[in-house]
């Protein structure tokens, strides 16, 4: 399962995408202020917490993110190895695994907000922040990636089942990784230009009809939540 939304009736569903955007910021601010284990430990059934409130599952968002997972689980090794005695710090490998977990939590909070926030809320929330031309454009970027990446995915894992079935795999692996990377590229420059024709057909505008964001009761405990965290974060920091 890859990362994308899923219409649901989950608490987060029903949140506006500003809220949901300012909780992603605020745990980001906490998440980096406080690197104890104890108080990622806090932020972890913080982070649970949003996952479950999105309907979706701790397994399902991070299976979305396998493909960090390891980079994040390297680091550490990487970090706590040297050349000469002792050969290997424990307490370098142990803060960076402290950081790769940190990344991790992002990830999960990061996650639920996709799960839970269609295309169009979430390009609507970027250029509330964003007034003007700025937020047009970094608005459409966050709806192409939105839209694009599950596509180009798609391609990639396909191109591979493609070779495996030809017994692709009795070749060398720097051979496969050429067969599905060039394939990739290819596949994704023919979609690029096929989202120019389309975006031309269609009379691409930078000001189009976006749904009304509007607050409601339910959001308040999620920006009171997110405060909270902006207010911890800085007194940590202080």
């Amino acid at each position: 399962m890859t990362l994308t939304y899923v219409p649901a009736d989950s608490a987060f569903h029903r949140l506006d995408p500003r809220s949901k955007l300012f909780l992603q910021v605020a745990f980001a601010a906490a998440a980096y202020a406080y690197t104890t284990p104890q108080g990622l430990a806090v932020l972890t059934t913080v982070a649970v917490g949003c996952v479950w409130a999105a309907g979706g599952t701790v397994r399902t968002v991070a299976w979305g993110y396998r493909f960090s997972a390891p980079f994040l689980l390297v680091a550490p090794i990487v970090a706590g190895v040297t050349i000469g005695q002792p050969w290997f710090h424990l307490a370098d490998a142990f803060s960076t695994g402290l950081a790769s977990y940190r990344i991790a939590i992002v990830l999960l909070v990061a996650g639920s907000f996709v799960r839970s926030t269609p295309v169009r809320e979430s390009r609507a929330a970027i250029q509330w922040l964003l007034p003007g031309r700025p937020g047009r454009i970094l608005g459409v970027g966050v709806a192409l990636v939105f839209r694009f990446l599950p596509l180009l995915r798609h391609d990639l894992v396909s191109t591979r089942a493609a070779v495996h079935a030809r017994c692709g795999t009795e070749r060398p692996v720097h051979r496969r990784m050429r067969i599905v990377a060039v394939a990739g590229i290819a596949r994704a420059l023919g979609r690029a230009d096929r989202l120019a024709t389309a975006l031309t057909a269609r009379c691409f505008a930078w000001n189009p009809t976006l749904p009304t964001l509007r607050f409601s009761r339910a959001d308040g405990p999620v920006v009171l939540l997110a405060t909270g965290l902006v207010v911890a974060a800085i007194v940590r920091i202080a």
